[in-house]
């Protein structure tokens, strides 16, 4: 359950909170409720006690038992197998200026934010959740400054449980100009940092992050053998909205301060009895519509606003406009998915025709603005700067392709531009 955001703020007593991770693709919580480290979100606060860590010793080794020896002392260290008979080993000492957070999916005790991979929304991802998952066990960890600015920088690949992070003979790795080694993990770790979010929101590029956390430009493919091009300038720092791919599951970092700016489910629920007290109609059955309550907003209820993504025409579950595999479409449309094709009793648009879902997950949102568009084909709705945001987002889908999806359910979007301008009928129109 999500509190207010400005409750965890009101007392200066309260742990200094660096910001918040995301998943994209879950409407406020985890389909079967989030419980202990695996969950849709993850606040990071600071900690009683420093925990980061920074490289120190240097050692390289030619026997793999001097390795073993070495990785068995309890510090953390990055190792880096180069050959059969040769090993850099960077140890790690405590730093007691940073605090350090590991994201992964695994569920072992060195990882704080548990994630799995993230369904589609959409047909292939129901049949692809029996496959291996691409997201690494130990994929990234985040380490930020304990004192202002609260800086939190991102680094692929996290300490295991012996404290280590292997990189193989097979991994891309290699050593910089000024000798220190570094590598990328299997799959890689991708980020991209906007410019001016939320206000003035432009996308910014998509950038690999190294093990050492440098930039790098994109392999060819996912796991590709050869690292980009270093992106000089650029920087591991998150900032508000910035976007880290797991390649599995998205994750969007807020800010403590984007966070206050943020609407609050308090907010996003008020904007719903504000819709609903405009008494909107259905243009044919004259039913009175209404958006259910938000923690109820999984299960279509009788007064549910449905509407036809072609117009945008907003009207009450009916059966006008059935194709012979209706019942097909029937099953699809309360499932959330496209709702197969039907024509518009009111312009004769030929569409998908969908129930519409709030987006009550308020990280998501780039501004507080009234929910007056879906995006296609799910019918989630949301502001008209929140759903052109995402709607001009190309998030990673693969190992070499990108496209947009909806935040709220990660369903891929259709068409151009992906969203919908809603027409209620009555006096909110």
């Amino acid at each position: 359950m999500l509190s207010p955001n400005q409750d965890e703020h009101a007392h200066s007593k309260d742990p200094v909170k660096y910001g918040e991770l995301v998943i994209l693709g879950y409407n406020g919580s985890l389909p079967g409720g989030d419980r202990g480290r695996k969950k849709s979100r993850f606040a990071l606060y600071r900690r009683a006690k420093a925990n980061g860590v920074k490289p120190s010793t240097v050692h390289i080794l030619s026997n793999p038992q001097d390795s073993k020896v070495l990785n068995s002392r309890g510090q953390h260290s990055i190792s880096f197998t180069l050959s059969r008979n040769q090993t850099v080993v960077v140890e790690y000492c405590h730093d007691e200026d940073t605090d350090m957070f590991q994201i992964g999916r695994s569920t072992e005790s060195p990882i704080d934010f548990v994630v799995t991979d993230t369904a589609g929304g959409s047909k292939e991802s129901e049949h692809s959740s029996s496959s291996p998952s691409t997201i690494s066990r130990f994929a990234c960890r985040l380490v930020c400054q304990r004192n202002p600015p609260y800086t939190a920088r991102i680094y692929a690949a996290g300490f295991d449980s012996s404290k280590n992070i292997f990189l193989g003979e097979k991994a891309t790795k290699w050593k910089n100009p000024d000798g220190h080694m570094d590598g990328l993990t299997t799959n890689g770790v991708l980020v991209m940092h906007p410019q001016g979010f939320p206000e003035e929101s432009k996308q910014g590029t998509w950038r690999e992050i190294s093990v050492c956390g440098d930039v790098y430009t994109l392999r060819e493919t996912r796991s590709g053998p050869i690292r980009g091009q270093l992106a000089r300038g650029e920087s591991s720092a998150l900032q508000d909205g910035s976007l880290v791919d797991l390649c599995g599951a998205t994750l969007l970092w807020r800010t403590a301060e984007g966070l206050l700016q943020a609407p609050t489910l308090r907010h996003l629920d008020a904007l719903r009895l504000e819709l609903n007290a405009a008494r909107p109609q259905c243009p044919v059955g004259l039913s009175t519509l209404a958006f259910p309550s938000l923690p109820r907003s999984h299960s279509l209820e009788e007064r549910q606003p449905w509407a036809y993504l072609a117009c945008g025409h907003v009207h009450g579950r009916h059966d006008w406009g059935q194709r012979p595999e209706r019942h097909r479409d029937r099953q699809e449309g309360a499932s959330g998915s496209s709702g197969g094709r039907r024509e518009c009793p009111l312009c004769r648009s030929v569409g998908p025709y969908v129930p519409l879902w709030l987006g009550c997950e308020p990280a998501f949102y780039v501004d507080a603005g009234t929910p007056t568009h879906a995006f296609v084909p799910c019918g989630h709705v949301c502001s008209e700067r929140t759903v052109k945001y995402w709607a001009e987002t190309s998030l990673p889908h693969g190992t070499h392709t990108f496209r947009p999806a909806c935040p709220f359910c990660s369903a891929p979007l259709s068409g151009t531009p992906g969203w919908v301008r809603l027409i209620f009928q009555g006096p909110i129109d």
